[in-house]
């Protein structure tokens, strides 16, 4: 039966990212074609205002600065164009105050006045760098981790930290590196959570770690999982041959209780079948002779006993 390691998590010493006073709220302007078209009208407007004036001397002002404010109007108008694409949002500004976050996508209006900074919604991955730190235990190893990322708030993202995209790059590699100070390389028991041995738990603690850090900055961590896991070079050696060695030793123990249980059998079928009555003495000669046997790395000289059996 398969005994499932707790789930050890080293986020109880970290602090999470202040939350922005800024949350996203929903703006979703006007729809574009609608002011394009506006834009036709009023252009075509203003050309009969142009003709009705042509060859007149001098012309009268009065319809060329109607023409002239029809134009300006529509230019105006085509100022507050723009477009959003699928998973994207236009986070928008007046003067530096924050208005929404238009997520609607197509063509768009909105106020010409207004800044409309690109702040994307896709699903983003990236790899920390390999870094060297050292385990629970002292050891030191290398460790890297894939990082899925997201963002779900646009405001917290444009305003809480001065770059996102860096901030979650940062916040990642010091989780790792957290993560790999809190649990061993290795574990000899399985109810340690360890590094090789336990990497769903070991995930479900990076990516819950990282996500405590950078939720301030209106980010959602998607997954988090180890890369790249090995001992630093200068202990890779030594580490190999302890390995062997525990395997070896595991080996042997299972070799052991295979050979205990397999005299346990001889002796009891022996008794059962009354094929031979073995006093104290021959039973345990018996049992040495067979743990030797089953036990022995190579194959045993069987030695024929022409005389009797206390002989």
């Amino acid at each position: 039966m398969t005994k499932t390691a707790p789930v050890v998590s080293a986020t109880a010493t970290v602090s999470a990212t202040p939350a922005s006073q800024i949350r996203e709220s929903p703006k979703p302007g006007i729809s574009g074609f609608v002011i394009l078209l506006a834009v036709l009208i009023l252009a075509g407007l203003s050309i009969p205002m142009y003709a009705s004036v042509a060859g007149t001397r001098p012309p009268p002002p009065g319809p060329i600065l109607a023409g002239v404010g029809l134009d300006v109007v529509a230019f105006f108008l085509l100022l507050g164009l723009f477009v959003v694409n699928p998973n994207e949002g236009r986070v928008l500004q007046l003067f530096g105050r924050y208005v929404g976050t238009c997520k609607t996508e197509g063509l768009r209006w909105a106020n010409p006045f207004y800044t409309k900074k690109r702040v994307s919604l896709r699903v983003r991955n990236f790899e920390t760098a390999q870094i060297k730190v050292n385990d629970v235990e002292g050891n030191p190893i290398e460790i890297a981790a894939i990082v899925v990322w997201r963002v779900e708030d646009t405001a917290e993202a444009s305003f809480a930290v001065d770059d996102y995209i860096g901030f979650v790059h940062t916040q990642a590699e010091a989780a790792v590196r957290n993560l790999a100070t809190h649990h061993p390389y290795d574990a000899h028991d399985d109810a340690q959570v360890s590094l090789r041995g336990h990497t769903d738990a070991v995930a479900a603690s990076l990516k819950e770690e990282i996500h405590a850090r950078v939720k301030g900055a209106g980010v959602d961590i998607v997954e988090a999982r180890i890369a790249h896991l090995a001992y630093a070079p200068e202990i890779a050696q030594a580490m190999l041959q302890r390995q062997q060695a525990g395997a070896i030793i595991a080996a042997r123990q299972r070799i052991v209780e295979g050979a205990v249980g397999m005299v346990e059998m001889a002796l009891a079928m022996l008794a059962r079948s009354n094929v031979v009555e073995l006093d104290e003495e021959r039973k345990a000669a018996m049992v040495s002779n067979l743990l030797v046997v089953l036990c022995g790395e190579r194959g045993t000289q069987p030695v024929v006993n022409t005389g009797t059996i206390y002989q």
